[in-house]
């Protein structure tokens, strides 16, 4: 980003951007808790209403990819700011919306100008720090994109409950207005530069295969996965499309959509391999604890809210401590520390029964959140340490594509694993309730029907547990599994005369 000689105030840009940042992951989650408030206003049914959310997630996957070109044609701040304005107006419409059409619509306006929000935020907190600095930079940025979508559930059931669904997009306003100020104000003008037109062909092919895949991974478990025809369509555009995309890029040169510099830098493509992965992994475990706190154990939409959201409070701490110690220690170390206290959160969560307290769902939150902050700030420096400025914001693009990518996957493959394991478990402990049990004889009228559903009732709530246990259980293993990974991570010393301490990847 080119700026001016005039000197920054990063404070104020910092603060501005991140306002953005946290106003766009947190409506990733918000409107979860709203949704049975809206589908009453707004006369939809369960499937309908869905799309508030799937709208939303596939507009802001398809317009990710084109942060990088609008970029570098309409200039970093002039971006941010249409971004800026474009989402907060979208927010008004979404609560002034008396429709489905209306809000699905005003959803597909927010994810599309919402999309450049945090690939902006994070590029330009890497331009306007210095190297040594951009660890501690990389921890703030990863607080409001970590942080806000855990607190979003509390926050929406909080602005539900006091007031109506409607405030879960208005809160949006003030904020907006606040970062848009922030951006016009203080972020320096950057020159458009000169690049290549748009190719439409690369773009429309990468965008049906996101969207495609986006829609199949969250409608998946909703009509059960491939025994649908709307899944098998969807997931056969999303590879005919892929496989064209990448056929295109293999022989387009120069002229693709995706530009073939960011392969050549190892840090980059290792990073993002692993927030790949990260996002499959780590994320898929938040996902699991609020329908099992309400689903099960009968927690208020509010009190879900309050016990899950000191797992973002962990987070945050985590990673402010943790972008002071990157540049002063292996950043292996640091990574490997992340991925076995998330691993201990897990244990502890494989102990969960159907009696808990509080405190036993709040402190393995906490250890978790921890992990995950220890692991994505050194993972978030590292993999921009030696990209080219110019490629950062197409970079930080590609890394938030992938996450978000990575945990619509593994959000989607546990959701489907608990929902088959608790039909299989069910099956299970249904066939030693019969007549033969003397135990069961004994103390239950199996000849009442009130009788039946109350043991079904109980059956049911014991294969959810233990569902949700062997959940817990397949991400134990699965982030242990990730730590060998660690080996393709290398630290490298900092050379003489070189201007900050930074670390390498191949």
């Amino acid at each position: 980003m080119q700026t001016s000689a005039a000197p920054l105030n990063r404070r104020m840009i910092t603060l501005s951007i991140m306002l953005a940042t946290l106003m766009q992951t947190l409506d990733s989650t918000i409107a979860n808790v709203a949704l049975p408030h809206m589908q009453g206003t707004l006369s939809a049914s369960q499937d309908e209403i869905s799309w508030v959310l799937t709208s939303y997630i596939v507009a802001a996957a398809i317009a990710t990819p084109l942060t990088g070109w609008l970029a570098a044609r309409l200039g970093v701040k002039r971006l941010l700011a249409v971004a800026v304005s474009g989402f907060t107006v979208a927010s008004l419409l979404c609560g002034l919306s008396e429709t489905l059409t209306q809000i699905v619509g005003a959803r597909l306006l927010q994810g599309l100008f919402g999309a450049a929000l945090v690939p902006l935020s994070q590029s330009i907190l890497l331009d306007i720090n210095p190297r040594d600095k951009q660890p501690q930079a990389m921890a703030i940025w990863g607080v409001g994109v970590m942080v806000g979508p855990i607190l979003g559930p509390t926050l929406g059931g909080w602005l539900t409950d006091s007031y109506n669904w409607r405030w879960v997009f208005l809160i949006n306003l003030p904020i907006g207005a606040f970062a848009l100020f922030g951006v016009l104000t203080y972020l320096p003008r950057s020159k458009p530069s000169a690049r290549q037109a748009l190719d439409f062909f690369g773009f429309i092919t990468l965008s049906l295969a996101i969207g495609a895949l986006q829609a199949m991974l969250d409608r998946g478990q909703q009509l059960d996965w491939f025994g649908s025809l709307e899944i098998r369509i969807e997931a056969a555009v999303a590879l005919i499309s892929f496989v064209f995309f990448a056929l295109h890029t293999a022989t387009a040169g120069k002229g693709s959509f995706f530009r073939y510099e960011l392969l050549k830098d190892s840090n980059f493509v290792t990073g993002t391999c692993f927030i790949f992965v990260i996002g499959a992994v780590m994320y898929a475990t938040r996902a699991l604890l609020p329908p099992m706190l309400e689903a099960l154990m009968g927690y208020p939409v509010a009190t879900t809210g309050l016990v899950t959201a000191p797992s973002g409070v962990g987070t945050m701490v985590a990673m402010l401590i943790a972008g002071r110690l990157v540049g002063r220690m292996d950043v292996r170390m640091m990574l490997l520390a992340g991925f076995l206290v998330s691993a201990v959160a897990l244990y502890q969560m494989m102990g969960y029964t159907l009696v808990l307290s509080q405190s036993d769902i709040v402190w393995p939150g906490v250890i978790q959140g921890v992990g995950l902050g220890f692991v994505f700030v050194p993972l978030s420096a590292v993999t921009f340490a030696t990209l080219a400025p110019e490629l950062r914001a197409d970079g930080t693009a590609i890394f938030s594509l992938m996450r978000n990518i990575g945990s619509s996957i593994g959000i989607s493959v546990i959701q489907a694993q608990v929902t088959r394991n608790t039909q299989v478990v069910h099956a299970s402990l249904v066939e030693h309730m019969n007549p033969a049990n003397a135990a069961l004889v004994q103390n239950y009228d199996l000849s009442s029907p009130t009788t039946l559903e109350s043991l079904n009732r109980m059956v049911t709530q014991q294969a959810s547990m233990i569902a949700y246990v062997d959940a817990f259980k397949l991400m134990f293993i699965a982030t242990l599994c990730v730590v060998p990974l660690l080996a393709i991570v290398r630290s490298r010393r900092r050379a003489a005369g070189e201007d900050a301490p930074h670390v390498a990847m191949d």
